[in-house]
């Protein structure tokens, strides 16, 4: 029974896979210097426009614009940074609505790319799973570039999507330039 739910969960990983289609924040008219991954295959309009909130989010969070993200974030969201915990330790930390808004204020970000983007689409819930690579403000500019492999849960409420959840699942892996996170 639990071979038949492992292979039945690897051809659903395996079709939304292949249906879903990467977009990049420069798609959204953020910075970028990232270059599309095109894959063949239709995308729902669901999943289109889930590409584009997200990437509007990405610019959003880029040029500091709190009023849009507070907009579009729930009010029980939760971020939960570095992959410490998939081995058994703890987040580089966990932010919630009002942490991560602040972040956002001080403009932490001086780039933020999103990569190989898939969704998943569960009727009001979407997750996207995916890459963002990002350049801090500030710091040590041998390691101002980072990248993070993501998960992120979207909800549908009263007709709007809202960003529920980001877990940090790989990262952040840093380097001092985009060019050297390409493999990461």
């Amino acid at each position: 029974m639990q071979n038949h739910f492992l292979s039945s969960r690897f051809v659903l990983q395996t079709l939304v896979a292949a249906a879903a289609i990467p977009i990049l924040a420069q798609q959204a008219k953020a910075p970028t210097g990232a270059k599309p991954d095109v894959n063949a295959g239709a995308v729902s309009p669901q999943a289109a426009e889930i590409f584009a909130f997200e990437a509007r989010m990405e610019a959003a969070t880029v040029r500091g614009d709190v009023s849009y993200i507070d907009k579009v974030t729930a009010p029980d969201f939760s971020f939960t940074h570095g992959d410490a915990w998939t081995a058994g330790g703890k987040p580089l930390g966990v932010d919630n609505k009002a942490a991560y808004l602040k972040r956002v204020e001080n403009k932490q970000y001086l780039n933020r790319e999103l990569d190989s983007v898939k969704v998943e689409l569960h009727g009001n819930v979407a997750i996207t799973y995916g890459r963002y690579l990002a350049q801090s403000r500030g710091g040590d500019p041998n390691n101002s570039w980072f990248s993070v492999w993501f998960e992120r849960v979207y909800e549908k409420r009263n007709g709007e999507w809202l960003y529920v959840s980001h877990r940090t699942v790989h990262g952040p892996t840093r380097g001092p330039t985009r060019e050297s996170l390409s493999d990461k």
